[in-house]
C-alpha cells in the first residue's frame, strides 16, 4: 500500500543488512554463494520473503558498537552483526565467521573477538521513498564466510537458512517461489556478477527507484565507518 502524498512522510527507521558471501562450489559455474534466509509465515515484517540477515537498529546497538568497535557511530554495523547472530546463530568475529549454535554463544564469541570494521564494508544504502507507509533507511554491509559453516535459523522470525548462488535465488524469484523485496532483488542482480568474495566486499550497489516510486538515490555508501 502506498502512502497518501498529502500526508507527512512516515518516519525513517534506521536498519542494517548483512550480505554474507562464500566461494561457490567447484563446478557450479557461479562465483559466490550467499547466505539466504526465509522469513517465517508469522514474522511481523515480510512473512515468507527471502532476505539477507538484518533488521532495525535496537536501543542496545550503540552499546554494542562501543564494545565491539569503540564508537557509537558504528551502531549500524553492530546491528548487522547482532542480527546475523540472532537470526542464524553465526558469529562474525575477528577470527572469522563461526557457527556457534545459539544466539548467546554467538554474541559471546563476538564479545571475545570483535571484528575489524574494515572487514565489514558498506556496499549499499537503501532509503524507502516517501510514499510508503513503513520506511527504512537500510545500510547494507558485506562479510566473508568460509565453506563448511551451516546456519541455524531462530525458528521464530526465520524459518529456513541456506547457502545459494545469486542466480539460483533470482531464478526462484522469477518462478514465483521466492518473494524478494526490491532492495534484495537489485542487490542479488549485482551479486550475480561477482566472481569472488573479494568482488562482493568491493561491491557498490546504487539505489534504483522501484516501479511506481520517484525518490532519488540516497548518499553514496562509503568504504569506511558507518
Amino acid at each position: 500500500m502506498l502512502h497518501n502524498r498529502a500526508m507527512e512522510p512516515a518516519p525513517l527507521r534506521p536498519a542494517a543488512t548483512l550480505v554474507v558471501a562464500r566461494g561457490a562450489a567447484a563446478g557450479s559455474g557461479a562465483g559466490v554463494e550467499i547466505l539466504a534466509l526465509e522469513r517465517a509465515p508469522g514474522a511481523g515484517v515480510l512473512p515468507g520473503f527471502v532476505v539477507f540477515p538484518g533488521g532495525t537498529l535496537d536501543a542496545g546497538d550503540r552499546a554494542l558498537a562501543r564494545r565491539w568497535f569503540g564508537t557509537e557511530e558504528e551502531a549500524a554495523r553492530a546491528c548487522a552483526v547482532r542480527e546475523l547472530a540472532e537470526e542464524a546463530s553465526l558469529a562474525l568475529t575477528g577470527r572469522g565467521l563461526r557457527a556457534v549454535g545459539d544466539v548467546r554463544g554467538a554474541l559471546g564469541a563476538v564479545d571475545a573477538w570483535p571484528p575489524d570494521p574494515a572487514a565489514i564494508p558498506e556496499i549499499a544504502r537503501w532509503v524507502a521513498p516517501d510514499i510508503l507507509p513503513t520506511r527504512f533507511d537500510a545500510r547494507f554491509f558485506a562479510a566473508a564466510a568460509p565453506r563448511g559453516l551451516e546456519p541455524s535459523p531462530d525458528g521464530t522470525e526465520i524459518g529456513r537458512a541456506w547457502w545459494s548462488t545469486p542466480g539460483d535465488l533470482l531464478e526462484a524469484f522469477r518462478r514465483g517461489e521466492a518473494p524478494l523485496a526490491w532492495p534484495t532483488l537489485k542487490t542479488l542482480e549485482a551479486l550475480r556478477g561477482c566472481g569472488s568474495v573479494d568482488d562482493v566486499l568491493g561491491l557498490r550497489v546504487e539505489q534504483a527507484p522501484a516501479p511506481g516510486t520517484d525518490r532519488g538515490p540516497p548518499p553514496r555508501a562509503e568504504a569506511g565507518g558507518s
